[in-house]
């Protein structure tokens, strides 16, 4: 997923986000306001990790995502 794509999917998205990272509070969803490098720096900050690895989180989690988005019998 780009940055474009998630900019515009974000409204629908936010309650994804906070399942998937439940550390994550209102305030960082108002903050990260669908902007990529805002959400891995919200995910270092709550949850120690290291840039790649929020990177590769986040990857990890929008290409489910998107997989699931494409083929609903996946769910």
């Amino acid at each position: 997923m780009n940055q474009d794509i998630l900019t515009g999917k974000w409204k629908q998205m936010r309650g994804q986000v906070k399942q998937w990272w439940g550390k994550l509070t209102d305030d960082d969803l108002d903050r990260i306001d669908g902007t990529m490098d805002k959400l891995a720096g919200a995910l270092q900050e709550r949850y120690g990790w290291e840039r790649d690895q929020a990177e590769r989180e986040m990857k990890k989690r929008f290409d489910r995502y998107d997989q699931e988005m494409r083929d609903p019998a996946q769910r």
